[in-house]
């Protein structure tokens, strides 16, 4: 197809005039031999390099527009609607998030039916998942890749929550779920942060990271089992929080945890919240009794 490009502009070039509104249209393939032959070749190079230079900002203002929206959306969050005094303080960035419906809501958690989603991955360097140097590089490392650092050079929106979950160790298998999230092995002691991929994108279309770290995995349905909670999250309160939610699930007559799962942490909001709007979560994967 031959794309045509049209010089809607007068120009006063001093002593010599160049009117490209009267020029004939110029093309990739005819490029408008009358007029290039009658007119000077400063007046041909002017009038291109003024309609390359105006696609240009047209092109960088909607991306700054783009950046500006999706940045909006993160810094200025919005409520939801809590079970309780302390989450309805929390709030989460406007963004695409994981998947899920809510089947049923309990005392201090609620069961979920997450759909398949997809995730970029990445070990953390560190012996805690929320150690600040190791969380950091892992977050950088990720973001490098959704902002451009893989071979077709695509940004891609920001979405929520992060994952952090513990490595499995040799002796268990735990399949990934949730938004950033953090996982320890009771063993190797390792942790791995995730972020959520779009989900215009899918096995067919997903850019390929640059950094050989950063790992693609698509996440199957599950049901998990919730609890929110505001504040930062330590290991302490991370090993708290499991420990209510699972005595929880002891006396759920409908589920129960799902062999030897281990937790998995999501964070939702940028590191400038305040503590009492922070929204984390953590969540079990859990299997309907006999």
């Amino acid at each position: 197809m031959t794309k045509t490009v049209t010089f809607n502009f007068h120009l006063n070039l001093g002593a010599s005039k160049l009117d490209a509104s009267k020029a004939p249209r110029v093309n990739s393939s005819g490029m408008g031999r009358e007029w290039l032959r009658t007119s000077p070749t400063s007046d041909i190079r002017l009038a291109l390099m003024i309609a390359l230079s105006s696609q240009a900002a047209r092109q960088s203002q909607r991306v700054v527009e783009s950046l500006a929206s999706e940045s909006f959306k993160y810094v200025f969050p919005r409520r939801q609607n809590g079970q309780n005094p302390e989450e309805a303080f929390m709030s989460v960035p406007d963004l695409e998030t994981i998947p899920y419906r809510v089947i049923r809501k309990e005392p201090g958690y609620e069961i979920r039916v997450v759909e398949s989603y997809m995730i970029a991955e990445t070990d953390m360097s560190g012996e805690s998942g929320f150690d600040f140097v190791s969380s950091g590089q892992a977050f950088n490392t990720l973001a490098e890749y959704i902002f451009g650092k893989n071979t077709s050079r695509e940004t891609m929106p920001m979405n929520t929550p992060v994952l952090l979950q513990r490595n499995e160790t040799k002796s268990q298998k735990m399949e990934m779920t949730t938004p950033v999230f953090t996982q320890k092995a009771s063993e190797e002691g390792t942790w791995r942060m995730a972020f959520l991929i779009p989900s215009k994108f899918d096995e067919s279309n997903l850019p390929i990271p640059d950094n050989t770290s950063v790992k693609i995995r698509r996440v199957p349905s599950k049901t998990v089992a919730v609890t929110a909670f505001s504040g930062f999250v330590t290991e302490d309160v991370l090993e708290k929080k499991e420990r209510e939610i699972r005595r929880a699930l002891e006396k759920d007559n409908q589920v129960r945890t799902k062999g030897s799962v281990l937790p998995e942490i999501a964070q939702y909001n940028p590191p400038f919240t305040p503590p009492f709007m922070r929204r984390n979560e953590v969540s079990v994967e859990v299997e309907y009794k006999a």
